[in-house]
Parts: C-alpha cells; structure tokens; sequence
C-alpha cells in the first residue's frame, strides 16, 4: 500500500548538493516537510531556495555527535516529530590501497558509517515511543560489489549495509521501518573527491545515475516501503551474480567494474 506524504517530516543529511537536494525538492512536492542538514550553511540556502512550501535547514557535520544532536533536537523542537530519517551524507576517495592512508579508512567510516550510527541514536528514541518510523539508509552497490580503488569506500559501504540488515531486525517489533538503497555511480560532486582527474567519470559515464533518478528512489521506498533497492537494474543484476557465483562474475565483470 502506498503511504502519503502530506504532512511527514523526513530529516535529509548531505542535503544540500546532489542526490540530497533533489530528495528535498522531490519531497517538497509530494507534500512532505523536508528538513535538509548540511555542514555548508551556504549550500544549504541554495539547496532550499528551490523548494516551495514548509522546510527546515539545519546545519549538521554528521561526523560530530553535538552537531548531529543539536541538529535533531531543532527539527523535533519545531514539529514535534521526525517521521522519516534519509542518511545519505557521505562520500568517498578512489586511491589504491598501497597508497590509501589508516586516516583515509578512518574518516570514510566516521562520515559513511558511523554518521548513520549518529543520526540513527539521535532519532530513533522518539520514533521508538511514538512506534512510528521509517529510517532510509543510502548506501551503494559499492556495499555488494568491491572494486578496484575502492577498498576504504567500499568496505563503509558494506559496514552500512550490515548495520542496515541488523537495526531491521531489531526495529520489527517496534514499529520502525528500515531501507537501503544502492545505487551505482551517480552524476553529483561526489565524483569531485573521489575522482578528481575524471578517469572514472570519463570511462563510466554512459553508466551514470542522474540524481534525481536515486531521488525518485528514495521517496518511492518512502511511500512503498521495502528493505532494500538496488539500481540501476544492471548493477542489480550484477550483485546478485557476485553474490551467487562470485568467481564467474568477477571474470566476467572485473573489466567494466575497475575502470578508474
């Protein structure tokens, strides 16, 4: 059964470029009350101006528990609730491994992983007693599939993926909804930092996601919930075949998938 949207608060991190901003917009339109967090206040007026009707911008560096805190108490303390949560601050850096520094694998886990963790903690006591909720997590088909380049990025990725598939388990009886989506390579500034030559977008261009694509995603797992998405069907055809004959599928993918 499709749910409304009229009326929900649904709290956005990495809100304000990208796949954020168009879930915001997109929201806005459906009547949803996005409340879009950010670390650039800046980024966070351009993102907002594009929406018309009631919202909320917060700053929030999700890597910090005081901002993620402050953040959620600003948006609970105007609405009185926070209906959905979209963890999709993150980002990533495609380096070799020999070359990929311990700080590197460090801060992709604080901002990809542990920034869920945060913003989870802070809002899943209300949902809990108000047993309502649904919690949608972007993670990637990087999280199914390690590429070369990857091996920081990939393995967050994976690591949210787990904690996904285990706070589901432990939401069942408490009312609370839990997602991923996983999209492949997508068109935003992601690519800025990860890929700052451009061999990657170059070499998989065609391939590429546009973002309002993973936003129609995002909102559609919102009004249909389910416990995961993959997209596009390409990429979730090839992580099942990872998934079920890894070596065949590594011979024949391994090509395509390390072009960077």
């Amino acid at each position: 059964m499709k749910a409304t949207l009229k009326g929900r608060v649904v709290l956005i991190t990495g809100a304000s470029s990208g796949i954020g901003a168009e879930t915001a917009a997109l929201l806005a339109e459906r009547g949803a009350v996005p409340v879009l967090a950010a670390r650039s206040a800046d980024k966070l007026r351009d993102a907002a101006a594009r929406i018309r009707g009631e919202h909320l911008t917060v700053p929030m560096d999700v890597a910090d528990d005081e901002s993620v805190a402050e953040g959620v108490r600003r948006a609970e303390e105007k609405y009185g609730r926070i209906d959905v949560l979209v963890n999709n601050a993150g980002y990533g850096e495609f380096v070799p491994f020999e070359r990929t520094t311990v700080s590197q694998f460090q801060g992709m886990m604080d901002v990809n992983l542990m920034g869920a963790v945060r913003c989870v903690k802070a809002v899943l006591p209300r949902m809990a007693a108000a047993r309502s909720g649904h919690i949608v997590n972007v993670a990637s088909i990087a999280g199914k599939i390690g590429t070369a380049k990857t091996t920081a990025y990939s393995a967050s990725k994976h690591a949210l993926l787990g904690f996904t598939s285990a706070l589901r388990q432990e939401c069942k009886g408490m009312g609370i909804v839990v997602s991923a989506i996983n999209p492949g390579p997508i068109d935003t500034p992601f690519f800025d930092r990860a890929d700052p030559d451009g061999t990657y977008v170059r070499n998989l261009g065609r391939f590429m996601l546009k973002p309002e694509q993973v936003a129609r995603a995002i909102v559609g797992v919102i009004e249909r919930p389910r416990p995961e998405k993959d997209l596009p069907f390409v990429a979730s055809v090839g992580a099942r075949l990872f998934q079920v004959f890894p070596a065949m599928a590594d011979r024949l993918l391994a090509g395509l998938l390390n072009k960077k």
